[in-house]
């Protein structure tokens, strides 16, 4: 029985590379012996302009039928000044809720013939091979209240951060999963010097951290982080912020 896959080609770009994707997923499941079936609906802009909602119940529930979703891009200048409970960008992130997406798998490596295409001298590039395990479905995307306001004649404008230890535990096996897989070594990104939702991070991390002895942790704050990555990037393996 074949595989379904749900194609969200989006916007913008998003028609190009899947349909790109969808060419090298077809020929790799061809030599592993796989049977695939494809069926494409719309998100973003292109379901706006089409149903007047950037995420349909009709592609919610394809999404849901399907074994797996291969989403192009969404958004673009013609709907920038749309209100932001409206845009393009909201049926991703309606995607990511309904479905429970809370982890993303960002890899980035460096290969020797492109090097010199990167901003940063090859010797500083070389050897890159960091995986970058971002949560989803909580934190300032979803938190609530969020909106704007006129208070006292001034305008005004609120998003809030919000993370249970659930959420944090979670993305946090998966990275320290990932790790085990790697190098073993797992780097929490944080800014736990200032904001309260860091240091609960910090506190989940080390609870987690004691179901992987074989993974070596580190705390980073992000100031010295985001320094490191651009002077030594090849210390780092996998990384949660």
């Amino acid at each position: 029985m074949a595989e379904r896959i749900l194609v969200l080609p989006g916007d913008g770009i998003g028609p190009e590379v899947t349909h790109e994707a969808r060419r090298v997923l077809e020929a790799a499941a061809e030599r592993a012996g796989l049977s695939l079936s494809f069926e494409e609906s719309l998100i973003g802009g292109a379901s706006i302009d089409a149903h007047g909602t950037p995420l349909s119940e009709e592609t919610l529930a394809l999404a849901r039928e399907s074994k797996a979703v291969l989403l192009g891009a969404v958004g673009g200048p013609k709907w920038d000044a749309m209100p932001v409970d409206t845009r393009p960008e909201k049926g991703l992130l309606g995607l990511r809720k309904a479905l429970d997406l809370f982890a993303n798998l960002r890899p980035a490596t460096v290969f020797p013939a492109l090097a010199d295409a990167s901003t940063l001298r090859p010797e500083v590039v070389a050897g890159i091979d960091l995986l970058v395990v971002r949560e989803l479905t909580g934190g300032i995307y979803f938190g609530e209240p969020r909106g704007q306001a006129l208070v006292e004649g001034r305008r005004e404008a609120r998003n809030t951060m919000v993370y249970d230890e659930t959420e944090i535990a979670r993305i946090c096996h998966v990275a320290f999963e990932a790790a085990q897989g790697r190098r073993r070594e797992l780097t929490h990104v944080h800014k736990a010097n200032v904001l309260e939702v860091s240091q609960l991070w910090v506190e989940v991390v080390d609870e987690v951290a004691k179901d992987y002895p074989d993974v070596e942790l580190a705390h980073q704050l992000v100031d010295s982080a985001a320094m490191l990555l651009v002077k030594e990037p090849s210390r780092f393996d996998v990384l949660v912020p």
